[in-house]
Parts: structure tokens; sequence; C-alpha cells
């Protein structure tokens, strides 16, 4: 019987640490039937000669929950050959829903970019049917949001454990879980997820635990205090003998640039201990967020909404100014040039600017803009904050735990749009290639695919992907080594890559010399049970 398709003359680095080699592969369906010389005949041959053959990417950190729905054809991430996206993460996740509180569930999913969307649906199964209908290009592997568990469990989400609260969120987990989320995640910067105690997150990671599922974690941070936000998480999986995924590690504090080595060596003595962590990362040297994780966490109490509701109390404005101006995560200095909005809704205007520079221009104290911005726009107002070293995210890509992750969402380019966001979401896979493995040498080239596709779907336990081998499913992306670069910047972010020639999901071709295609073949994963 013909073979769909064909794939040959590549150099194939196929996931398993094997040498490279030259070999056809051959599809039926969705899945790899052949690797070898002379796979036969095909409805469809394609020649890669001079291209490097690996499976396609799997991009461990994403915020793609609802953009999947807004814009199915993830074009952002599509072209630089990633071909599943895993969402759900910083305690962010658009699944479970309580009826009572699913504004507020909607509300704080905004808080990820993508306008706000209509979460009609109640767990997992109706999400994934809402993003399979859709029909994405990629997959999407959910993970279940702290934040998500604490709206939907608890009455007053943004306030202390009552009665019955966390063996709601326990029961409400481990459903998900059941139905084939990948683990579960928190956002401890980020409210209501960060107002959960050491205690209240051990005791949900021992769910998962329970299920083999991964725990990621958006860690907690507080001013001159790195490393404790690297202790408590690797804590957390010491006592449930958890599986730790630590993610986009960084040194966000100024006072610890350089200081790579210690945070490294944290996650070395816990290996050496025989603790189950790895850690991912993505190589630009600033983070993105929604303006309102910088304010003090009871000021963002109620959501967007609740600083509505206080925004004209002139005593409560008093008290959030004073709590503001000392710094951010309880003291992190503000360096307001360092802060650049990407997306301010209707005030375009500002986009692109700096607060320093918004400040001067409404003739305003920085932390002023700060807090109005974020009254009047909530989780439209986002920000880029370059409060990183290169050097220190370079020892971090190079680490033998680490994994690449690119924090972004899938976005169209969409020349006529207005806002900024953060490179990551074009360029992260293609960056790791061009720059950190053919221009810098930080990386070789079989060590980074295995960063990019192996090593993250064993991770997540994606059993059937991750490697070209005969069974598995046809996830494969196809590049140049000699040219395959970002061209994504901070200043005009929405541009493709270069050098990707084919991105393959289940077996359909979703990206053909550089350009995305019609097929949709992508779907939400479940994990084994």
């Amino acid at each position: 019987m013909a073979l769909d398709l064909v794939l040959t003359g590549a150099t194939i680095h196929d996931g398993s640490g094997s040498p490279p080699r030259r070999a056809d592969v051959g599809v039926r369906a969705d899945r790899i039937v052949h690797v070898g010389p002379d796979a036969g005949p095909a409805r469809e041959t394609v020649d890669l000669d001079g291209l490097v053959l690996t499976p396609g990417f799997v991009d461990i950190h994403t915020h793609s929950d609802v953009s999947l729905i807004h814009d199915p054809a993830g074009e952002s991430k599509a072209l630089q050959g990633v071909t599943t996206e895993v969402v759900g993460n910083c305690g962010y996740s658009a699944f479970p829903v309580h009826p009572d509180r699913r504004a507020a569930l909607i509300d704080q999913v905004a808080r990820l970019g993508d306008p706000p969307a209509a979460i009609d649906w109640s767990d997992l199964d109706g999400y994934a049917a809402a993003v399979d209908a859709a029909g994405p290009s990629v997959n999407v592997a959910p993970l279940v949001g702290h934040s998500a568990l604490r709206i939907a469990a608890m009455a007053e989400p943004y306030g202390p454990l009552r009665d019955g609260d966390l063996d709601r969120m326990r029961s409400l987990l481990d459903a998900a879980l059941r139905a084939g989320a990948y683990g579960m995640s928190t956002g401890l910067t980020h409210t209501p997820s960060a107002l959960g105690d050491a205690d209240e997150v051990a005791a949900l990671v021992a769910v998962c635990a329970r299920h083999g599922a991964l725990y990621a974690t958006h860690a907690r941070a507080a001013a001159g205090r790195e490393l404790d936000a690297i202790d408590e998480a690797l804590d957390a999986v010491r006592r449930t003998r958890g599986r730790l995924q630590f993610s986009h590690l960084a040194l966000n504090d100024p006072a610890w640039w350089g200081r790579a080595d210690a945070a490294l060596a944290r996650f070395d003595a816990a290996r050496d201990e025989g603790l189950d962590v790895a850690f991912d990362v993505y190589p630009y040297d600033a983070s993105s967020s929604a303006m309102v994780q910088y304010l003090p966490e009871w000021v963002q109490e109620g959501g967007s909404a609740g600083l509505r509701a206080h925004a004209g109390d002139p005593d409560w404005r008093r008290r959030a100014l004073a709590d503001i101006r000392p710094g951010f995560f309880g003291g992190i200095p503000w360096h307001w040039d360092r802060i650049v909005l990407t997306a301010a809704g209707p005030r375009t205007d500002l986009c692109g600017l700096s607060l320093a520079e918004v400040a001067a221009r409404l003739g305003q104290p920085a932390e002023e803009v700060l807090l109005d911005l974020c009254v009047e726009l909530g989780s439209a107002a986002q920000v880029v904050l370059h409060y990183r070293t290169e050097a220190d995210m370079t020892a971090f890509l190079a680490h033998p735990l680490a994994l690449v992750g690119s924090d972004g969402n899938a976005l169209p380019l969409d020349p006529a749009a207005t806002d900024k966001p953060h490179p990551r979401a074009f360029g992260t896979f293609p960056r790791v290639l061009g720059r950190y493995v053919r221009d810098r040498g930080v990386l070789g080239l079989t060590d980074a695919v295995h960063k990019m596709s192996t090593g993250p779907a064993r991770r997540l336990g994606l059993t059937d992907r991750g490697e070209i081998r005969p069974g598995f499913v046809a996830d494969l992306t196809a590049f140049d080594p000699a040219t395959v670069a970002d061209r994504a910047t901070f200043e005009a972010p929405r541009q493709a890559p270069v050098g990707v020639a084919l991105t393959v999901v289940a077996g359909q071709i979703v990206v053909r010399d550089g350009v995305l295609g019609p097929a949709r073949p992508g779907k939400v994963l479940r994990r084994a049970r």
C-alpha cells in the first residue's frame, strides 16, 4: 500500500540521542511507518535535501489557552516548527469553571493577553471540545491552573482557605487529571494563586504525584530571595515525591544578576538527592506579563472589577501608592525605563513607550501612571520588563536540566496590529537554533533538538510523540541549519522566522516553505492514564 507522505533527503535528528543520519521518513495517515532508505511510493514526496528533520517542537510553557480558539491558525507557533502547545501554565487555565464565578475566570484568563473568551464550558472535556471545534493547526496539551482551581472551589478565591475549600480544590484537580490533564501549575506571583501558602500548594502537588502528573510552577518572588523561590518549589516535591517543572527560570531582581550558578546549584543538588526536577527557559533577557501582576497582592483583590470598584476611594489609592513606591514583589526596584507597554487597549498611542516615557508625557509620577492604567485598562495593560541578563539566560539554557519553552501565545502575524507583544511568541525556537546553536555554539544541534522536542515530550508523558520512529505520531519539523533565525524584535515583533521549511502535524503539512497552509489537524491531547 502506497504511503501518504514521504520526506526524503534530510539529515535526521530523531530525538533518541542516536547520531544524525540521512534517511527517508514514510507516513501513513497520522503515523510514521518507515524510517530508513527507500520508503517507496507515496501520494506526496517532499525533497528535504540540505535540511534537518526533527521531531516537532513541543513548547512546554505557553499561554495559548484561548489563543487557538480566537485564531486557530496558530501562525506564530506553526511557523517556528512548533507542533504542540502546553497550556494552563502560571496558575492560569480556562477550566474548571464554577457557574457563579465564570466572570471571574474570564477576567483571570484575559490577563494572558488575549481578548476575553466566552468560557461557556465547565471542565476539561468542555474546553477540549471548544478547542477541537475551532480546528487548531497545532496540538494542545493542557495543565490545570491553581488560580482556576481557587476560583472554582472558593466562594472567596482572593481570601484565606475556609472549611472545605482545599478538599474541593483537590477534588477538582483529581477530576481534571482523570480527564487527561498533564498536571497542575501555580503562578505564585499571580493572584489568586499567589495567596496560597506552601502547605496548600503541597497538598495539591500530592494529588499530582498520585497520578504521576507534572507540577509546573511560576515560583513565588520576593526581593532579595531568588533562591528561596527555588527552595519552596523543591520542597513541595520533596514532601510529596512529585515531579517538578520549574517555569521560565530567570533572575529578575537586579541584586541577583550574574548569579546563575547559585540558582543552578540548587537544581543540581536536588537531582543528586533523587528529586525529579527540571526547568524551562526562553532565549531572551526580558519577560512579559499583564501589568497588574506588579501591583501589591491586596490591590489586585477581585480582579479588574475589584480595581474599578476601589479606584474612587482616596484612602485606598493613598495606601496603594504607598505600597507601590518601594518596588514590586516586596521591593525589587522600579526601573521605569526598563518597563515597556506592549498593549494598552484603546490607548494605542502608548504602545512601545516605557513607563518613564508615559509618565513624562502625562506629567505624572510613574507609580500613579502604573496604578491608573491598571484601573483603566485592567488585563489589557501588558508590559515587557527588561529585567534579566543575557549571561544568566545563556547559563540556564546550556544546563542539562533545561528545556525550551516560549512563555508566549500562538498569535497571528497581523501587520496591522497596534500592540507589540514579546518577540518570544514569534521567534523562540528559531532563535535557539540560529543564535545559540549555529552562531554562538552555546548548544550542539542534537542537544537543542532534545531540549525543544524529545525532552518536553518525555517530561509531559507524551508516549507516542517526540521521536522520529515507526509507530509514533508524525509531528515533524524541517529547517535549514545554515539560515534558520528569528526576525521578531521588541520594536517589531510580528515577524515570521526564516529557515523553517516544513511543519507537519499528525501527518499533514501545516507549513511548507515557510508559508502557513490551510491544514488544521491539531487537537487537544490527553495524558495516558
